[in-house]
């Protein structure tokens, strides 16, 4: 944002002619004024994502200015000629009120010139060494140092309220210990490079080095267990007890559209975006978007609410580049984002519990145990303790607790779970929230029981978090385990090849064929090393994958129509029948998605797939 500041004896202007599509209705074609500050503003392109600390900034120097040169009056004009980079009409238009209001709240007699008119002005200036000043505003630096204030408390199950500085600390509650001296104390997180990396890139998780920083790339290995998380993420939606729909859409959306643009606001200095044809779009961050633009269209009655509405959306985020975690923090990842249309707050509070005991049970089954941050608005922390401590209590941990002011986000509690991983950081990985704002923004309304229209409340969650997060997840915890002195594994439902089958020679090829087939009818992924190395170089090589069982067949095996089965998690080994293997590998399978093999059932058949080659 540009300004030329003139305090003027005299200034006077007169509307003329539209000089834009966007120009806003009028009610006073002109305006006259003595002894007055005249703020010629430029809005750049940009300057929408940090509106709020640009109104701040310009409201403190006005002021400033205002007081010692003794103006009587404010007048806004809006003055597209002080930058080449513009900002679009519904963005300018919207910078340009937000300023009107803050003034006017803060008692000054402002006026705003008609935007988007060209107009003819006269102008006196007072000439004395203030009456002529410039400013210059940019939205990236603005936008780091506009700081919310906020308040830190430890909550405990028992309703123990504690600041952060006094708290005890019990032995076992190290993962909360960092996750407040990161939160609170800002603490520098440890340095270095995490194991998890090279299992990342172990299983074909990568990035892209012919794309823009923090989009990655997914080999054979990585793709079936990305759509794996996928189709399971569906079906932990579908575990709520509510009816929920499943949709798809587009992952740009133009800021011209009101609500659009005041979500996108709210969501800060992250946004990617794009142009086309003359267009300003944003890159949607989560299903939040399209979900809304298709829910204000339908008709809803409170018979059906509680009402769930999911994608898995491709979300962008322009992070920082120093910022970027490979499967962590992405500019492009994928969300499985689920939204819950209720009728008000209170059966929002209720249904809360299911949704973080489904966060928490999701994490479990790993193995883990979540810490969480509650983000909570200050109004609604005092007048719903009882359920943040109930939230808490479910939880069975302390948990962080950060007050927000009123008012500022379109949420009233937002949830943070967080796992604490190898190099002892906070990673945050599921999430909910309960949206009281979006439903009033997109027009999202249902009928209640008396054939009133209603705006129905919002959860907002990602239960396992976004799908390269769960993964992170899942890895992470290996290689804790293996720095335990365990052998670190893989979920069987998630391991890319869940049986290898190892012939000894080629004369037991046929039967390797026939255990294949069969397996693969039972929803296996299964695959056979058919090339010409020795048995033991077989085995390592399997191992390296972390293939949960490999299955050898020699002249035993053949002749008894069994296999000999090495069982990763357990370290055993047994021979068994080719069912017996079916039912061992599919009790493992139980309640969790079939996704086909990204590879040929052959090794030979293979390229050198460059990551495995790397660490074999």
């Amino acid at each position: 944002m540009r300004l030329l500041i003139i305090h003027a004896e005299y200034f006077r202007y007169e509307v003329r002619e539209k000089a834009v599509e966007g120009a806003e209705p009028i009610t006073d074609n002109s305006g006259e004024f003595n002894n007055v500050l005249v703020v010629f503003t430029t809005v750049e392109d940009g300057d929408g994502k940090a509106v709020n600390g640009l109104a701040v900034k310009v409201l403190e120097d006005i002021s400033d200015i205002y007081s010692k040169v003794n103006a009587s009056h404010i007048v806004l004009y809006p003055y597209a000629h002080l930058s080449s980079k513009l900002a679009s009409a519904d963005e300018a238009l919207n910078v340009l009120n937000r300023l009107e209001r803050m003034f006017k709240e803060k008692g000054f007699k402002v006026h705003k010139a008609p935007f988007g008119w060209y107009k003819a002005f006269n102008i006196k200036c007072y000439g004395h060494p203030l009456s002529e000043l410039s400013r210059e505003y940019k939205a990236e630096e603005v936008a780091r140092q506009v700081i919310i204030s906020r308040k830190y408390l430890i909550i405990t199950p028992e309703g123990g309220v504690y600041s952060p500085d006094e708290y005890v600390y019990r032995p076992e509650e190290e993962d909360l210990k960092i996750l407040v001296e990161k939160e609170v104390f800002k603490k520098e997180l440890p340095g270095g490079e995490s194991k998890l990396f090279d299992v990342c890139r172990k299983f074909g998780f990568e990035w892209e080095p012919m794309s823009d920083s923090g989009h990655m790339r997914y080999e054979p290995h990585a793709t079936v267990m990305i759509e794996a998380v996928r189709e399971y993420s569906w079906r932990v939606a579908k575990s709520l007890g509510i009816p929920v729909l499943k949709v798809m859409g587009t992952n740009m959306f133009n800021l011209k559209f009101k609500p659009i643009k005041e979500h996108a606001d709210l969501f800060g200095d992250r946004l990617y975006e794009v142009e086309s044809e003359g267009s300003k779009l944003v890159m949607r961050y989560a299903a939040c978007h399209q979900q809304f633009a298709m829910i204000k269209d339908w008709v809803i009655s409170y018979k059906e609410l509680p009402l769930g509405i999911f994608e898995v959306a491709d979300s962008y985020r322009f992070e920082q580049k120093g910022e970027l975690v490979l499967c962590f923090r992405l500019r492009k990842f994928y969300m499985p984002d689920l939204h819950i249309l209720l009728r008000d707050l209170g059966e929002g509070k209720k249904f809360s519990f299911n949704v973080q005991d489904r966060i928490l049970e999701e994490m479990r089954r790993l193995g883990r145990e979540y810490i969480a941050i509650y983000n909570i608005t200050e109004d609604f922390f005092e007048s719903n303790k009882d359920y943040v401590v109930e939230l808490i209590r479910r939880m069975g941990r302390p948990a962080l607790i950060t007050l927000y002011p009123s008012g500022i986000y379109y949420w009233v509690i937002n949830v943070e779970y967080n796992v604490i991983d190898e190099l002892r950081r906070p990673r945050e990985v599921a999430t909910f929230q309960i949206d009281v704002g979006n439903s009033l923004r997109f027009n999202i309304k249902y009928v209640d029981e008396a054939g009133v229209e209603k705006y129905p409340v919002i959860i907002h969650t990602a239960i396992i978090g976004s799908i390269e997060r769960y993964i992170y997840a899942v890895l992470d915890k290996a290689v804790q385990d293996e720095e335990s002195g365990k052998t670190p594994n893989l979920p069987v439902w998630l391991a890319p090849i869940q049986v290898r089958i190892i012939p000894i020679s080629n004369e037991f090829i046929e039967f390797a064929n026939e255990v294949l087939n069969t397996l693969v009818k039972n929803g296996v992924r299964v695959d056979i090393d058919d090339r010409d190395l020795t048995l033991a170089k077989k085995i390592r090589e399997a191992g390296i994958e972390w293939i949960p069982y490999i299955a050898v067949i020699g002249m035993r095996e053949f002749k008894t129509k069994t296999v000999n089965v090495r069982i990763r998690a357990s370290n055993i080994q047994k021979t068994m029948s080719v069912d017996e293997l079916v039912d061992l590998v599919n009790k493992d399978l139980e309640g969790y998605p079939k996704i086909d093999s990204a590879l040929p059932s052959y090794l030979t058949l293979r390229p050198t797939l460059h990551y495995m080659k790397e660490l074999s």
